[in-house]
């Protein structure tokens, strides 16, 4: 028999500064700040719209007049940049509406702003969501036309800025076109609005739910004569390079968790921020996986964001549908994809999936209450998650503690 001893002199343990959460922490190289992130916003022409993306569980499309209400929770959180992405009553084949000066963008931008005057305003800065074809850039004879689409893309830059935007940041992937937005705007007397690149955006499996949620599926053909070969990383390194050259602020990769080798490759070749963006298909499939009970939804999300800014050694802006998620203390985090009401053995109120809106919660929370189901719970705040303080109508018995705890 084989003997093993247990006396092994080790000198050197790794697990030492993993034995507690607080040595943990203490060692922890790469630390996740909600000031860093930039939270995507799709925003609808009309009044009173708050209406949830099914694609996307837990996020909305809003009207103009509702956004700067959901602004207020978003800087309660810490986030203190929004990206706005526009859908338009009417589309047609220019795109018109994106450069409109009463556009829905313009609208929104203006209340945002009027709201919270220190708030980081950027714009996507692209014709998808606004043209009857749902391409990037203007059609020519069966083609995007890349010259053609610059003149346009610099419109809407000007119209958006003034508006009253930060940065603006283009998206179609034509040549040139950080490049004709900064000569655009400096000659527009906009000298100080940033631009940040989607310099290297590749055509990924991945947008399918953003395409949903803002209407921008292309009607015929696809998008990879202009977006960026999945294949290639040096692609990347060169495409960033001319973004740079032609006056860009900030740079980014996208999607971010399938090229963390790309924006490692890439965050050491530049001085500029890098921004990483973790795109709706990586949103959806942990949302997802988290419904059918596969993953925990709040240990994933951290993983995944802390990945990314550990690709980039924590100099990149994460643009994620997850910031807010990300952004929430330990005992206020969003989790809508649990489905049972109860108390924990800390005495913390849980309530879970029970509202398929933020909007909805306390009415349907009163619901339950009345239906006996949730009858030894009351709302104290609005928001799915951990609720402080907690408040009871009647703590539950020994079997329903045993199966909440158990």
């Amino acid at each position: 028999m084989l003997q093993v001893s247990r006396e092994a002199n080790l000198l050197l343990r790794p697990r030492r500064t993993r034995r507690t959460s607080a040595v943990r922490a203490l060692v922890r190289e790469t630390r996740l700040d909600p000031s860093r992130f930039i939270y995507p916003l799709f925003v609808r022409e009309g009044r009173g719209i708050r209406e949830p993306l099914p694609a996307m569980p837990g996020q909305w499309r809003f009207s103009p007049d509702r956004l700067a209400r959901e602004i207020d929770d978003v800087r309660g959180l810490g986030i203190g940049a929004v990206l706005l992405f526009g859908l338009p009553e009417h589309k047609d084949a220019a795109g018109s509406g994106a450069y409109a000066e009463d556009g829905v963008i313009q609208q929104a931008v203006r209340a945002l702003r009027a709201a919270h005057p220190d708030l980081v305003i950027a714009t996507d800065v692209c014709l998808c969501e606004y043209t009857s074809h749902g391409h990037c850039g203007i059609i020519r004879d069966g083609d995007v036309d890349n010259d053609e689409t610059l003149g346009i893309l610099a419109r809407i830059a000007i119209s958006q800025a003034a508006a009253g935007a930060d940065l603006v940041a283009p998206s179609a992937m034509m040549d040139g076109q950080v490049g004709a937005l900064r000569r655009a705007l400096d000659a527009s007397g906009f000298t100080g609005i940033a631009i940040m690149g989607y310099s290297a955006k590749y055509a990924s499996a991945f947008y399918g739910p953003f395409r949903d949620a803002a209407g921008s599926a292309p009607q015929f053909g696809d998008r990879r004569g202009y977006q960026m070969d999945p294949a290639n990383a040096r692609e990347a390194e060169r495409e960033i390079e001319l973004d740079l050259a032609e006056g860009a602020d900030i740079v980014m990769v996208k999607p971010a968790l399938p090229y963390l080798d790309v924006i490692h490759r890439v965050s050491s070749r530049v001085a500029v921020p890098l921004a990483a963006y973790n795109v709706s298909g990586e949103y959806a499939m942990v949302k997802a996986a988290a419904e059918r009970g596969w993953c925990d939804e709040r240990s994933a999300v951290l993983e995944i964001l802390t990945a990314i800014a550990l690709a980039d050694d924590e100099r990149e802006r994460d643009l994620s549908e997850f910031a807010r998620a990300a952004a929430r203390p330990r005992d206020e985090i969003l989790m809508e994809s649990y489905s049972l009401v109860g108390l924990r053995s800390d005495a913390d109120l849980v309530l879970m999936r029970i509202a398929p809106s933020l909007g909805r919660l306390e009415e349907t929370a009163a619901q339950l209450l009345r239906s006996g189901v949730g009858r030894w719970c009351t709302v104290a705040r609005s928001f799915v998650g951990l609720i402080r303080p907690s408040r009871y109508v009647r703590k539950p018995g020994a079997q329903e503690q045993a199966f909440i705890t158990g």
